[in-house]
């Protein structure tokens, strides 16, 4: 026995010895990261986020990060990365970047074969004990990306390539916890730091919640923010409930329209806005990737740091999805739609004979800036081809540069994202290089291009209500009737003429504009039907594909979220339940939603809305369908 035990140790000791030496760096932890980007947007997808060279067509500087070599030795290299226009070329991809490992700059041309993420060898270098540099060096500009390296000194081991397997050998590697170490409590968790998320946090925050707001972003705003650039839609202060959105005006912006450039969006207020306020605890930068159930409760968010991977545990007894996507709904079994309902099923004259998964789509907006020289751009076609009967003769795009309307919104946004990325570089490959008269182009250059997709529509959570269009048009009164929608029903679809040109392969829209009186949403559109203790406010709220046309604005989801953090204050007063609120202590809220909890203004009445490019209320019998 004692022999047997004495050469199980020395087997282990041998096996110790001889293990292979290796090195894990995930990219997006690089300290210099030069011009490349973080992309978090995909890793429920593909297990990560990514840093990615976008330099629209204009190669980036490098980016860099010192590691320390555990011993000296020759280190195979593997690259995780993605030949991201593989969906529409085969062939060799234009996300061309090169690895140096320290002196040694490998020759190996990465992210540009293949057609799915995946471990690629860069090499083999020597390397001795102690600290070096791992470097990136994009190549062309046109969005590289890099997920991971490792560096290992056994020829014979790559990193899985399945997501499960991946994720447990990452987690070995970075020495995370099974579950996190760091457990913190709230009386309201919010998850999406958008307009509607920055409101619900503030009301809740004024009312005398103790609020963690968790943004996956290093700004807030979302599609108001500098890196989506949507102007703010809807009117505030309208209805029965003429307090909502006041709190708008304290951070809006105050320069009109879409695809502008970044300081009209003015980041820096909503920054003070929610810096402003002392029981918000922001977690920027944090995105969250699962939730803790117990019973048809939340007990708690797990939220993942975007460039770390440090977890923490946010536990309240309150929830609010502010995340667009309904992703904390969806994790805890929310129960939730994607897609258009079919015509008979509520009675709407705008859906489809037959119900389907078609949605409004994601936009790539962009625009190019006058030089005072001629100015040049890379070739540019990988399975888009444009002529000059098809190319777009344009110098910017904003909202109807729209894509992904026949794919699904989550399991395919990164497929949607690249395409809208690629028609654009595609088109102005074309007017710059290949347009007989293109005088226009000539001393033009792209100076913007989104890589943050501008979503409109995926799951929708479904509440105690769910909003038809039935309700708008004959302006159903509901006792518990909350913030209001002016927005017309603006319900997106392929642009015929597009489609004809490029026939299952948009990316642009039209929309028909129905106008509406303004009308109050039930506030019962605001919670799970299914989940106790989740409230929703955004575009994910509870509603068809045709009323969501008319709510989805942001000023309109502003004040979803104000209402949102109204009736948490009042689950926190009472010890009650979203429901609750509504068949307990609707009168209180009303109360509150008349009053508002925005700060007092001085604007005069003829300033009162800051709203660009507005669709106002008409008489209803102008409306025509």
């Amino acid at each position: 026995m004692v022999k047997n035990i004495l050469v199980y140790f020395c087997l282990l000791l041998v096996c110790l010895q001889t293990r292979a030496a290796s090195v894990w760096l995930e990219a997006e932890n690089f300290t210099n990261k030069g011009g490349w980007v973080v992309d978090q947007q995909f890793m429920d997808l593909m297990g990560s986020p990514y840093l990615m060279a976008h330099g629209m067509g204009v190669p980036v500087e490098d980016a860099s990060a010192k590691v320390q070599i555990p011993e000296s030795g020759a280190y195979c290299v593997y690259v995780r990365t993605f030949n991201w226009t593989s969906p529409w070329h085969q062939g060799e991809g234009p996300g061309k970047f090169r690895l140096k490992v320290g002196n040694k700059r490998f020759s190996t041309v990465l992210g540009c074969e293949g057609n799915e993420w995946k471990w690629q060898y860069a090499g083999k270098v020597n390397l001795k004990k102690g600290e070096t540099t791992i470097s990136l060096t994009d190549m062309t500009g046109f969005n590289g990306r890099c997920d991971a390296i490792y560096l290992t000194t056994d020829s014979k081991e790559v990193p899985p390539a399945d997501k499960v397997g991946l994720e447990a050998f990452r987690r070995r590697m970075l020495d995370l916890p099974v579950s996190p170490v760091m457990h913190q409590s709230y009386d309201l968790v919010v998850i999406g730091g958008g307009i509607a998320g920055m409101c619900a946090a503030a009301a809740a925050s004024r009312l005398g919640c103790k609020v963690a707001l968790v943004n996956d972003r290093p700004v807030l705003g979302g599609n108001n923010s500098s890196e989506v650039r949507v102007h703010l839609g809807g009117h505030i202060e309208i209805g029965p409930n003429k307090g909502l959105g006041r709190m708008i005006r304290e951070f809006g912006h105050s320069r009109k329209g879409n695809a502008q450039p970044g300081e009209y969006y003015e980041d820096e207020k909503k920054a003070a806005f929610i810096a402003g306020e002392k029981n918000i605890t922001l977690f920027s930068n944090y995105r969250a990737v699962s939730v803790t159930m117990d019973g048809t409760r939340i007990g708690s968010v797990i939220i993942k740091h975007v460039e770390t991977g440090e977890e923490q545990s946010l536990q309240a007894p309150l929830f609010s999805d502010c995340t667009g996507d309904g992703t904390i709904g969806y994790l805890a079994g929310a129960d939730y739609r994607i897609g258009r309902e079919s015509r008979s099923e509520f009675g709407e004259e705008l859906a489809p004979p037959t119900a389907d998964r078609m949605t409004m789509g994601a936009s790539a907006q962009w625009y190019s800036e006058e030089t005072d020289k001629k100015t040049s751009f890379p070739e540019f076609s990988y399975g888009v081809d444009f002529n000059d009967t098809n190319c777009e003769k344009v110098t910017m795009g904003e909202w109807k540069w729209e894509t992904g309307m026949n794919f699904d919104q989550i399991s395919d946004a990164e497929r949607i994202r690249d395409y809208g990325l690629m028609v654009v570089y595609s088109n102005w490959s074309f007017l710059k290089n290949h347009l007989k008269d293109n005088g226009v182009y000539k001393k033009r250059s792209l100076a913007w291009v989104a890589y943050v997709s501008g979503k409109r529509e995926s799951r929708r959570l479904l509440g105690d209500y769910i909003l038809k269009q039935d309700d708008i048009d004959k302006n159903v009164f509901h006792e518990d009737a909350s913030f209001a929608t002016t927005w017309s029903l603006d319900l997106h679809f392929p642009d015929p003429e597009n489609s004809k040109k490029f026939p299952g392969a948009e990316f642009k829209a039209a929309t028909k504009h129905i106008y509406i009186h303004p009308y109050a949403v039930p506030y019962r559109c605001l919670y799970s039907r299914n989940v106790e203790n989740l409230f929703m406010a955004g575009r994910n709220i509870s509603v068809t594909h045709v009323a969501l046309g008319t709510v989805r604005v942001m000023r309109t989801t502003g004040m979803m979220g104000e209402v949102v953090g109204i009736a948490a204050s009042l689950c926190k007063k009472y010890q009650d339940s979203p429901r609750g609120v509504y068949q307990h202590h609707l009168t209180e809220l009303k109360e509150w939603m008349q009053r508002g909890v925005g700060k007092e203004s001085g604007l005069p009445d003829n300033q009162r809305f800051n709203e660009a490019n507005e669709l106002l209320p008409v008489p209803r019998a102008l409306i025509k369908r």
